[in-house]
């Protein structure tokens, strides 16, 4: 990844989560793993940023955690995951997370809303299933910021152009809400 992309690619995220903070402003997120079509391994250690100071993630970090589809910052008040999809995923629903997609390389058909076929709560809030019916199919390119609503199930339906690397910002509803 070239140094200007990864430069505007951390820009729009500190914009996605400025929205995202703005937006939400209820509750810490949590993270749930997108479903790889690997299994992916860990990356360079999770880094634990304080709420009182500036953290910066060294871009072999970020680099490690692209190449193997996993987070790479984690606190009570954010999460952050490299994705990488190198094929199509399974369905989810969150319950109580929002994602926020920006997509750096490459494309994918991804499909929102309908019925998850096959599934089958894996967490609390948390549902998987392998595909979806009925619902609507979008597709998205390198550039594109998606955001997709807690309880609104979505799944990588087919990647044409891979790998599909993309930015994952969540937040997290409070138990209850609405």
């Amino acid at each position: 990844m070239s140094s200007s992309l990864l430069f505007s690619s951390s820009m729009l995220l500190v914009i996605a989560f400025a929205a995202v903070a703005a937006g939400s402003g209820d509750g810490p997120p949590r993270h749930e793993p997108q479903t790889p079509a690997t299994p992916a391994a860990p990356a360079a250690p999770m880094i634990h940023p304080s709420s009182t100071t500036v953290t910066i993630v060294p871009s072999a970090a970020v680099t490690e955690a692209f190449k193997k589809g996993a987070g790479f910052v984690e606190s009570s008040e954010l999460k952050i995951n490299g994705g990488r999809r190198d094929g199509p995923g399974g369905a989810e629903v969150h319950g109580r997370d929002t994602d926020v997609f920006y997509i750096l390389e490459g494309s994918a058909v991804l499909v929102t809303g309908g019925t998850v076929e096959g599934g089958k709560t894996t967490a609390p809030n948390e549902i998987r299933g392998t595909s979806i019916t009925g619902g609507e199919s979008h597709t998205v390119n390198k550039g594109d910021v998606v955001v997709i609503p807690r309880g609104l199930p979505h799944w990588f339906k087919e990647v044409p152009q891979t790998p599909m690397l993309y930015f994952v910002v969540k937040t997290t509803a409070p138990a209850g809400a609405k």
